[in-house]
């Protein structure tokens, strides 16, 4: 891949990596203020906008991230399979995603519970508390894929051993 077109596959997983690191934290803030809401209608608003994030932030991110990852990984030296953080960040990243591909029938079903206006006060508050877990554990996995971004401890997997004795060969 040409160094412009590697440059904006980098730019667009770096977009997207944050984008979606973001849009947790929102998610995770809009669920924390929905657990612990004194207002049973600001509960009810919370957990009702929720698939909204979901849906059109959190998914599309996080698909993006995943597919900018592996495109980015095959067009430089790093590979997809040398390094072990490469293997550990690529997955985090789709473990990240399958839960949360699976989690927005969970948020969907939370969403239509919020709108029975018969639930009221801790019912609702309730229906926040899967939400923050689900967030606080997907921002901590972000968190690592962040840091194993950054920090690229060394390692290289049996698949990068080979690869580098060949080219030293060659």
């Amino acid at each position: 891949m040409p160094p412009p077109a590697r440059k904006l596959a980098l730019l667009a997983h770096v977009v997207s990596s944050v984008g979606w690191l973001g849009a947790v934290v929102v998610f995770l803030a809009l669920a924390v203020v929905g657990a612990n809401a004194e207002d049973a209608q600001v509960a009810r608003a919370a957990v009702l906008v929720m698939p909204s994030i979901t849906w059109w932030a959190l998914v599309p991110l996080a698909v993006a991230s995943l597919v900018t990852g592996v495109v980015c990984s095959l067009s430089t030296t790093w590979g997809l399979f040398r390094h072990y953080w490469v293997v550990i960040k690529l997955a985090l990243n789709v473990v990240a995603t399958t839960v949360l591909l699976f989690y927005t029938r969970t948020v969907d079903r939370l969403a239509e519970r919020a709108a029975d206006p018969a639930l009221t006060g801790d019912r609702l508050r309730a229906l926040a508390a899967s939400p923050v877990l689900h967030a606080a554990l997907a921002l901590l996995v972000l968190l690592a894929a962040t840091v194993l971004a950054v920090y690229k401890p060394k390692g290289l997997t049996r698949h990068g051993w080979r690869a580098q004795r060949r080219a030293r060969r060659a």
